[in-house]
């Protein structure tokens, strides 16, 4: 980065030279021009004296003239450099303010500001590239749940709505093309505690760039991208992308296991809701015969996926050629009432209106209730701005491509452990999965459920790392007991234990801890903060434990002849 002084003098050389000349020779002049002391006798103003003058004269404050009364012909110079100054003066004025408005000067100072803000972050964060409806939704999901984040965005509108954003931290903002590694370095991708990089545009190109770009400059940390076409897809793992994620294909992967497993499918959407999120209703989407509007990238995620599921499947698309749809498609667009009815409206189950506009989904949707009022109804949302008229119209599913992508990159985030859980939950029928969410549901509010990892490391956890060396006797339930009252328990469901490459789905009260575990538990956010007391105190736990509770300083308990519990050398 160029330094701002060096470039602001070199567009204002012009008039610093004019200014310093006219001050040079109205200086010159005061000292040349002869005066009269207070004696009438002859003299002559020193350098000291003319700068000083002609300082408060240029600047037209007016203090009067020093140290004696002029002369006319010291007058008469004063009347020329009064008049030879402030026209220097505004030239310089109108140059620095010309300067100032300049785009590049400004995107210069902009440019700086950005790298300062970013160099002083000091814990881990996230680089977001692509402030978009899915960008924000990320962003803000983890300013909330205390993460640090760092944004590149192509439009300056985008980074002006960050800036107005009521987040819990400051997000420092660039407006440019993150396709450019330069972009990517100044917003920090080459510091120590950048974590991960997360790419969101909308432009598949530029992700793939910066996966690569990522795993070339700082191939430690974690690279997430989004890709809506599997070539793309495919491209992108090639580079060691960790996580790649389809939107389409992870709707219609969703909304095929609500058809066959809507309790797994409930499953999913609770756990990786984001913070504050209100608990989402069950859904039940029947068998029989299903009609979709639009074969393009989500349409054909939807058909494979409802044909995989034995689904009848009628297409309906207004360009069939061009997009490659199968040759009994009803050619249309599915607004129309016409062509709802010879696609078979009225014998359907199911309805998914999947074009690229909100508008034509919407009146899809509404034509179709209107001739068939017991239709499952499908819904692709493409704008955010549309929230309101989507709701309004009570659409049985939405699909919200920035909210899927956003849930399921925080949950990856925040608790990497969760998708190995979820994937070992697709396993089990949908029974299991109703009994677990009954668990889940006793312990929540109206609002989503958290998750957590809890290592049982000296790191991580403490406490509970000396309690399980020294007395070996530590069990699951003792983890999930309330250090208020220990005959509580915390509102928390314990999901998963990894030990040694082992996975244990639902560990049981009485599974004993061994140090390495990695716990995974999901619950009411105040469950978390009661854990993380009794992870990192050891008396405490000792309390939960035993239910003894022993004086923690080594005063008092010298004086009450208290004992170190075990494990509570540490606390």
């Amino acid at each position: 980065m160029p330094n701002i002084v060096f470039v602001l003098l070199r567009r204002l050389h012009s008039p610093l030279i004019v200014l310093i000349l006219v001050y040079a020779i109205s200086i010159l002049g005061f000292t040349l021009i002869p005066g009269v002391d207070d004696q009438g006798r002859p003299w002559r103003m020193d350098f000291f004296h003319a700068f000083y003058f002609v300082s408060f004269m240029g600047t037209t404050i007016g203090f009067g003239e020093i140290p004696y009364p002029f002369t006319d012909a010291q007058r008469l110079w004063a009347t020329v450099s009064i008049y030879a100054t402030v026209v220097a003066w505004l030239y310089g004025i109108g140059a620095l303010l010309s300067a100032l408005q300049d785009p590049g000067f400004r995107r210069l100072l902009t440019e700086q500001a950005f790298r300062r803000a970013v160099h002083r972050i000091r814990d881990p964060f996230y680089l977001v590239c692509g402030y978009g409806d899915t960008g924000s939704m990320l962003v803000r999901a983890l300013t909330d749940a205390g993460f640090n984040a760092v944004v590149v965005e192509l439009r300056q509108e985008r980074v002006d709505a960050l800036e107005l954003e009521d987040l819990r931290t400051f997000v420092p903002a660039l407006c440019a093309d993150a396709a450019e590694p330069d972009n990517l370095l100044k917003a920090g991708l080459h510091k120590p505690n950048c974590i991960g990089v997360v790419a969101l545009t909308n432009n598949d190109a530029v992700n793939l760039q910066v996966a690569i770009t990522s795993n070339l400059l700082n191939p430690e940390i974690a690279t997430i991208a989004r890709a809506e076409t599997r070539e793309v897809e495919a491209n992108i793992a090639s580079f060691g992308t960790n996580h790649i994620i389809n939107p389409f294909d992870t709707f219609a992967g969703r909304l095929a296991l609500a058809l066959h497993s809507p309790g797994t499918y409930l499953l999913y959407e609770w756990l990786t809701s984001v913070p504050n999120e209100p608990l989402k209703a069950p859904i039940y989407p029947p068998h029989g015969k299903w009609i979709l509007c639009g074969y393009g990238r989500f349409g054909k995620a939807v058909h494979q996926r409802l044909r995989e599921e034995n689904i009848e499947v009628t297409i309906i698309e207004s360009r069939p050629q061009a997009t490659g749809a199968p040759p009994d498609t009803v050619v249309g667009w599915g607004t129309e009432a016409e062509t709802l009815l010879q696609a078979g409206v009225q014998d359907a189950v199911g309805i998914v209106a999947g074009t690229d506009n909100d508008a034509n989904n919407l009146s899809i949707l509404m034509t179709a209730h209107d001739l068939n009022s017991n239709l499952f109804r499908v819904a692709r949302q493409n704008s955010r701005s549309n929230d309101a008229i989507f709701q309004a119209a009570d659409v049985d599913l939405i699909m919200r491509r920035g909210s899927i992508i956003a849930h399921k990159i925080f949950a990856l985030i925040q608790t990497p452990l969760l998708e190995t859980f979820l994937h070992l939950a697709r396993r089990q029928d949908n029974d299991w999965a109703n009994r677990l969410n009954s668990r889940i549901y006793g312990v929540v509010e109206d609002r989503a459920p958290v998750t957590w990892e809890v290592d049982i490391t000296e790191a991580d956890s403490p406490a509970l790392a000396a309690r399980v060396r020294e007395a070996g006797d530590l069990r699951l339930e003792h983890v999930c007991r309330d250090p208020r009252d220990r005959d509580h328990l915390l509102p928390c469901v314990p999901l998963l234990c990894e030990r040694h490459n082992e996975d244990i789905l639902l560990p049981d009260d009485d599974f004993r801890l061994q140090i390495g575990d990695r716990l995974l538990f999901c619950g009411h956010p105040a469950a978390r903060g009661m854990m993380e007391w009794v992870r990192g105190n050891a008396s405490v736990l000792n309390y939960v434990v035993t239910g003894e509770e022993h004086p923690a300083g080594y005063l008092w308990r010298l004086m009450t002849g208290h004992r170190n519990a075990p494990g509570s050398a540490r606390a």
